[in-house]
């Protein structure tokens, strides 16, 4: 299976003992969607003691969050607000819709195919969750780009991985440094009102869903790291040093991949970090950019039990760097 590309995909292709989660009806009232807001958003175990990384708790109570923080929102009944032609033409012009819609689909398969090797069942069907989410993202945002007449590049079939950890680890990682200027960026277009309330809180599931998939990924890796050996352990910590090489390498220039045409698209990996100008109509340089992220990554895990771990290696690179930033003078 290692070369087969796929035309279309489900988890349960990969994964037979996963069972789909059961979506809310047609007819959301609500009610019952800011119930489930609230639900994806706080989750405190009743468990007592600390969560050691790796032990039997801590396994149990990473995926139960997982589990029983799950929202059953459902793509087709979202509401995609109408635009004014100022607007439109904003959201049309962002250059991330192919690499969005993309990288979801990428995602979808790395992680079903990464869960599919895991023994324990019960991070087994958690990892094999966050696949069929990243699956519900991507018809998410297939479903905008239909509603705001975005052209997208075709889409090229999806490869099997041929080293399923390395490319669940570098899904993983690279969620938690998208996810992490994501934060910052949604919250400059909320407060830019460039783009209409309505669009940003139908938004809003898919970006706090993000922040539980590396709330899993952090412990998961935790998790994981504590079953090796030693030898294993040194094989797997040179292989996630050569991740972040990969990841800093990808994000200095435009990715370059054929669509299901042959013709060559470039896409700009690095937007999640200079595309706050896209957003708002207000100047906002670097440093107050990254007090934002710091501070709605901060927003979006504090509901989550401490507990549990965050992914702390973007938020503490960038404490370091403002260390370095001078705060812009105000004007007179």
């Amino acid at each position: 299976m290692n070369e087969q590309t796929l035309e279309s995909f489900h988890v349960e292709q990969l994964i037979p003992d996963f069972a789909a989660p059961v979506l809310a009806q047609l007819s959301q009232d609500r009610t019952a969607i800011e119930a489930a807001e609230v639900n994806t958003r706080q989750w405190m175990s009743d468990a007592e003691g600390t969560f050691t990384p790796g032990s039997e708790i801590h396994l149990r109570e990473t995926c139960r969050m997982f589990r029983e923080t799950f929202n059953p929102y459902r793509p087709a009944v979202l509401d995609w607000p109408e635009l004014d032609p100022q607007a439109r033409e904003r959201i049309v012009s962002l250059p991330i819709w192919d690499i969005a819609v993309q990288t979801e689909g990428k995602a979808r398969l790395r992680m079903a195919a990464y869960a599919a090797t895991i023994a324990n069942p019960d991070m087994r069907n958690a990892l094999a969750l966050n696949a069929w989410e990243e699956s519900r993202h991507k018809d998410v945002l297939s479903r905008l780009v239909a509603a705001y007449g975005i052209a997208l590049a075709s889409e090229a079939p999806y490869a099997f991985p041929k080293d399923v950890e390395w490319a669940y680890l570098v899904t993983g990682f690279s969620e938690c440094i998208d996810s992490f200027f994501a934060f910052g960026l949604f919250e400059v277009a909320r407060r830019s009102k460039l783009f209409p309330p309505e669009l940003i809180d139908t938004f809003e599931p898919v970006m706090q869903e993000e922040c539980r998939h590396i709330l899993l990924f952090a412990n998961w890796l935790a998790w994981h790291r504590v079953q090796l050996s030693w030898r294993k352990r040194i094989a797997f910590e040179l292989k996630v040093a050569a991740v972040w090489l990969f990841l800093g390498w990808e994000r200095i220039g435009l990715a370059r991949s054929l669509d299901a045409d042959g013709n060559e698209q470039k896409q700009d990996n690095n937007f999640t970090v200079s595309g706050a100008q896209a957003v708002s109509d207000v100047d906002i340089d670097v440093r107050e950019l990254m007090l934002l992220c710091l501070a709605e990554n901060d927003r979006r895990f504090s509901g989550y039990d401490v507990r549990l771990l965050r992914p702390q290696t973007m938020p503490a690179l960038v404490r370091f760097a403002l260390r370095f930033m001078r705060a812009r003078k105000a004007c007179t």
